[in-house]
C-alpha cells in the first residue's frame, strides 16, 4: 500500500516485471492484479522484512519466476509513535528489524545473485527526512533511518566493483495510509485535531502540499533507468522542501 504500491505500478508501468514481497499477501495479491489489469506482469510472494530466510527465498522466487533480479527496491518499514523515555526494547528491536536490518539482509541476498548472474543491478533503499532532522517521538525510527542512510553509502562503496548501484530517497510528508494512522495517533495522544496536524506541517512546506506516493515512486524509477546510470550512494530528497524551512 501506500509508497510501496505506487513504486510497484511505476516500475511496471515501465515494462518492469515486479514480485511484490509483504507479510500480508492478500494485500499483495490486489496489488499484482491491479497491475496485471493495467498490461504490467507482476507476482506476488508473502515475506518478512526481517526474515533472512524470507530475503534468501523472495530472491530465488524473483530468479524462478522472472530469470533474473535486476532491481531491488527496500520500501518496507514502519514508523511507531513513542516518546524516547517510554520506548520498549521491544519496540526499538521490531524498528530497527524491519527498517534496518530487513534493508541490509535483503540487499545481501540480491546482490549476492547479481554477482552471480555477472550483470550488475541496482538497489533503492528508503530512507526519511527523519534521519536527517530530529521529530518528537520517534527517536527509534530515526536511528533506524539513518542508519539506512550509511548502509547505502557502505554498500554503494563495496558494491561499486559489481557494477551494482545503490540509492536511497528520503521522502518527507507522504499522504499513506500508514502516515493518516500516525496523525489519528498523535491527535488523540496530544488532544487536537487531525486537520490541525496537517495543517502545521504543511505551512512549513515551500510546496505548501503534502506529497502524494507517487511523488516518491517517480524518483525511484529515475533512479532504477539508465538515466541515473552515474549515480550510486547518494540520497535523494523528495519533502516538498521541508528540511529548507
Amino acid at each position: 500500500m501506500g509508497i510501496g504500491q505506487a513504486i510497484a505500478f511505476r516500475l511496471a508501468e515501465a515494462g518492469t516485471s515486479v514480485m511484490i514481497t509483504d507479510v500480508d499477501l492478500e494485500a499483495a495479491n490486489q496489488t499484482v492484479e491491479q497491475i496485471k489489469a493495467r498490461g504490467g506482469k507482476a507476482q506476488a510472494i508473502q515475506a518478512d522484512a526481517r526474515s533472512t530466510a524470507d530475503a534468501k527465498k523472495v530472491v530465488q522466487a524473483i530468479v524462478e519466476a522472472f530469470g533474473s533480479l535486476d532491481i531491488l527496491v527496500n520500501n518496507a518499514g514502519v514508523y511507531p509513535s513513542s516518546p524516547a523515555l517510554q520506548t520498549s526494547e521491544e519496540l526499538w528491536n521490531k524498528v530497527h528489524d524491519i527498517n534496518l536490518k530487513g534493508a541490509f539482509f535483503y540487499s545481501q541476498a540480491a546482490a549476492r545473485e547479481m554477482i552471480r548472474a555477472g550483470h550488475g543491478g541496482r538497489i533503492i533503499n528508503l530512507a526519511s527526512i527523519d534521519a536527517l532532522h530530529p521529530y518528537g517521538g520517534v527517536a527509534h525510527y530515526g536511528a533506524s533511518k539513518a542508519g539506512v542512510v550509511m548502509l547505502t553509502k557502505a554498500l554503494a562503496l563495496e558494491l561499486a566493483p559489481n557494477h551494482i548501484l545503490v540509492n536511497a530517497v528520503a521522502p518527507g510528508g507522504i499522504e499513506t495510509p500508514g502516515t493518516k494512522a500516525a496523525r489519528v495517533a498523535m491527535a488523540v495522544s496530544s488532544g487536537i485535531t487531525e486537520e490541525s496536524i496537517i495543517e502545521g506541517f504543511v505551512a512549513r512546506l515551500p510546496l505548501h502540499r503534502m506529497g502524494q506516493p507517487d511523488d516518491v515512486a517517480k524518483v525511484v524509477l529515475f533512479l532504477a533507468s539508465a538515466a541515473a546510470d552515474y549515480m550510486t550512494g547518494s540520497l535523494v530528497l523528495v519533502d516538498g522542501g521541508f528540511l529548507l524551512s
